[in-house]
């Protein structure tokens, strides 16, 4: 069969999406994985090299900031790239997005104090923002959802990738040169990215009448700012019980309603209310929240244990992610083609959910003198829930709603998954220094060693493995035990996961050549309007 041409929007395949042969659909996907593989590496570098920066900028206790910060603004930004997506195009906003990634990254290396690196963290996570929704939208304007499995398996396996080629490549560099090549290694890999992209990805705006809705993107930014302060500042700053606390949590509530509000009025919503009609919606957005919470809380934190407690180097370190990243590439990349020949997927997220929920368990059982090989069992099974999950969480919604929202509720459900996973980094965090903090002044008081006040400054890794033995014993066993604590209370949270997801309704997945099948999956979810209608 010859080759087809992406043909015009004014000549879509049936239900609004163009027509695109496998080979097509393969290279505009290498375009977007390179793309997510260039963001996802921000993170999953700086996790490794965290212990040097904060040792040689100093500042243990603004230690989340410099991953929230990203996260917080990668999780406002996210539902505005969605719309303005709708607005000036797919492709140009993609790149824009890669540019802004770019130049962040440059100044986030050249960061002289953590304030400067928290700044540029923040500019940079509006970047990936674009780069975290928009692959998602683009792979559903050119391919069906019962096609879409097998495509998105390889999606989640980047997220496999990126994770393990990020900590492997930040020991490497913070242990051969420098922790600020952390974050220069993403601009040539930006450059690459954005080269393949303009050759590859030809992409129709989807359309020309969207309006962005600033005061909804204003609204939900700075309500989700609010509580992002509360989490990473409470216990630290200002006590719990104090009128910050109050104050932060009320702003947080204020501007959310206000947020609700400004979204049933505006014209042409961030994210349109009829969304939340949507029960395959509202559940999978439930759903990706606690997931996102205990994946980034427990990939942030897992290499301090590691270079910390087990003494590993940073590259060590990130070799012992390679069981989690074989584990969850190879159940990302199965996962999604099993649901493309048999079209069922509830089964995959439940199973993936519970399967995260056991392994934080598992690694809350880790001590001191914990084995390698134990180590490496426990992160193998966090993998495989993860990538059991993730992206079929993201099918689900794009399978279940009217093709005009389908940037909004894939950009809403990624939103909801970022910020799970912006307040699990801080709520964890806090968590840790609270924890360590407690533990540690104890330990030193039975030693006769006050603990200045202010939280634990502890240096680098090495500065921790040369104090004296019993300073350093009660070092390893304090930050241990908080790590317990940590993994602890990510069981429930990945449990609550499974729970909205048993609670969805699994939905027959669409394609172009089962009508029928549209037809049932839209009366099942009338309240997002017909499934498939060309705007």
């Amino acid at each position: 069969m010859p080759e087809q041409q992406p043909q015009s929007p004014r000549a879509p395949r049936e239900g609004g999406v163009a027509r695109y042969t496998h080979r097509q659909v393969l290279k505009i996907l290498f375009g977007l994985m390179l793309a997510i593989l260039t963001s996802m590496l921000s993170t999953s570098v700086v996790s490794t090299a965290l212990p040097t920066i904060v040792g040689r900028l100093g500042g243990q206790e603004h230690l989340a900031w410099v991953a929230s910060a990203t996260l917080l603004t990668m999780t406002a930004s996210i539902p505005l790239w969605g719309k303005l997506s709708d607005l000036y195009g797919r492709k140009r906003m993609f790149q824009f997005s890669l540019l802004v990634f770019l130049v962040s990254s440059i100044g986030a290396g050249f960061a002289q104090d953590m304030g400067q690196l928290i700044a540029a963290r923040a500019v940079q996570g509006i970047g990936a923002g674009g780069l975290q929704a928009l692959p998602q939208i683009i792979l559903g304007d050119v391919v069906e959802p019962r096609e879409r499995g097998r495509y998105t398996g390889y999606i989640g396996g980047v997220f496999g990738v990126s994770t393990v080629a990020g900590p492997l490549l930040g020991g490497f560099l913070v242990d051969n040169a420098s922790w600020r090549w952390c974050f220069w290694i993403s601009v040539p890999l930006a450059l690459v990215a954005f080269v393949v992209i303009q050759k590859v990805l030809k992409l129709p705006r989807v359309r020309g009448d969207a309006r962005v809705d600033w005061w909804g993107a204003t609204l939900i930014s700075t309500g989700t700012g609010a509580v992002m302060l509360l989490l990473s500042l409470g216990g630290q700053e200002f006590p719990w019980n104090s009128g910050w606390t109050y104050g932060l949590g009320a702003t947080g509530l204020v501007l959310f309603a206000f947020a609700v509000l400004a979204e049933r009025r505006a014209a042409d919503p961030i994210l349109p209310p009829r969304l939340f009609a949507n029960r395959t919606f509202v559940l999978a957005s439930v759903a990706s929240l606690f997931a996102g919470a205990a994946m980034f809380g427990a990939l942030m934190y897992m290499p301090q244990y590691l270079q910390i407690v087990k003494g590993m180097s940073p590259t060590g370190s990130g070799l012992m992610t390679l069981p989690m990243v074989a584990a969850m590439l190879t159940s990302s990349i199965t996962t999604g083609r099993i649901v493309t020949r048999t079209g069922r997927w509830k089964i995959f997220p439940v199973v993936g959910m519970l399967l995260v929920s056991a392994s934080l368990f598992l690694l809350s059982l880790l001590r001191v003198d914990s084995p390698l090989p134990l180590i490496g069992v426990y992160l193998a099974f966090l993998g495989i829930g993860l990538g059991a999950s993730m992206q079929i969480l993201i099918l689900s919604v794009q399978n279940a709603v009217n093709r005009r929202d389908m940037a909004s509720a894939t950009s809403g459900t990624t939103f909801f998954r970022s910020l799970g996973g912006a307040m699990g980094v801080a709520a964890f965090g806090a968590i840790l220094v609270n924890r360590l903090t407690a533990e540690l002044t104890e330990r030193l008081r039975a030693l006769g060693i006050p603990l200045s006040g202010g939280g634990p400054d502890l240096g680098e890794p090495e500065e921790i493995r040369s104090l004296p033995g019993p300073v350093r014993d009660a070092v390893l066993h304090s930050f241990n035990d908080a790590l317990h604590t940590v993994f602890l209370v990510g069981v429930p949270v990945a449990v609550l996961g499974a729970v909205a997801v048993l609670a969805l309704k699994e939905l027959p997945l669409r394609s172009a050549g089962s009508p029928d099948r549209r037809r049932r999956g839209d009366r099942a979810e009338a309240s997002a309007g017909p499934a498939h209608t060309t705007p």
